[in-house]
């Protein structure tokens, strides 16, 4: 129903996180498939380190607008800026909505890490190889690289990682436990956006013929029953190489 209206003076914001799994798509390009008539400009996401909690109670948050078109990203910024909510804008919004989406399933990863009993230095290395991994697939769609070293990249990954308040590292800590995934989510009652992200991302990995090693090991771990200890070794016998 929603496709008969004229959208020339509307602008959709996105604040969700995902990559659609029948389509790969992202947000922003369900909406355009959706509704073929609207233009770019009338299409924007809001995404960063903010987790609601901590807004709702007008703790200090930074995140960031983006639109194809930099006029709408501004007019998302300005609408949303308060004194405790600062907007950046970006025209890189295929980025945006990248890094948002994949760094739900990297922090599975560093929740298997957390209930594995690793450590820090292991959790700082799935970390920053998966921001290099959202970063390759990034590239590889037409996304800019230094949007994954801003806000909605590294700055989402980090507190989505390190937080007591993330379903997805929850997920991960718990199958690093030894816990069966079916079993943590029918115990949830809020949803971990990642679990399913998780498939769609790999996927995509593979539609790009991107190399995710991280992303591939939660993704053994969350459906091929693969342990999480084991996996995370695995990674650490993969071939030497250049770091960048």
């Amino acid at each position: 129903n929603i496709k008969k209206f004229n959208f020339d003076d509307t602008t959709f914001v996105s604040v969700a996180k995902g990559i659609e799994k029948e389509t790969l798509f992202t947000v922003s390009q369900i909406i355009k498939d959706e509704i073929p008539n609207i233009l770019d400009k009338n299409i924007g996401v809001l995404s960063g380190p903010s987790h609601a909690e901590e807004v709702a109670r007008k703790i200090p948050t930074a995140v960031v607008s983006a639109s194809s078109d930099l006029e709408t990203a501004m007019q998302i910024q300005a609408a949303f800026s308060t004194s405790y909510f600062r907007v950046y804008h970006s025209t890189d919004i295929i980025g945006v909505e990248l890094g948002g989406a994949v760094k739900n399933v990297i922090a599975i990863g560093a929740g298997m890490v957390d209930g594995a009993k690793f450590g820090d230095n292991t959790k700082a290395a799935i970390m920053t190889r998966g921001i290099a991994e959202i970063t390759r697939i990034g590239i590889e769609m037409g996304a800019r690289p230094e949007t994954f070293a801003g806000l909605s990249g590294v700055g989402d990954l980090i507190v989505t990682c390190m937080s007591k308040h993330s379903r997805n590292r929850y997920v991960g800590e718990q199958i690093g436990a030894g816990k069966k995934l079916k079993t943590i989510l029918k115990s949830m009652q809020m949803v971990a956006e990642g679990v399913a992200t998780c498939q769609s991302t790999y996927e995509l990995a593979r539609k790009h013929n991107v190399e995710t090693p991280i992303v591939d090991s939660v993704y053994g771990a969350l459906f091929l029953d693969k342990d999480p200890a084991k996996v995370t070794y695995e990674l650490m016998a993969r071939d030497m190489k250049s770091e960048h």
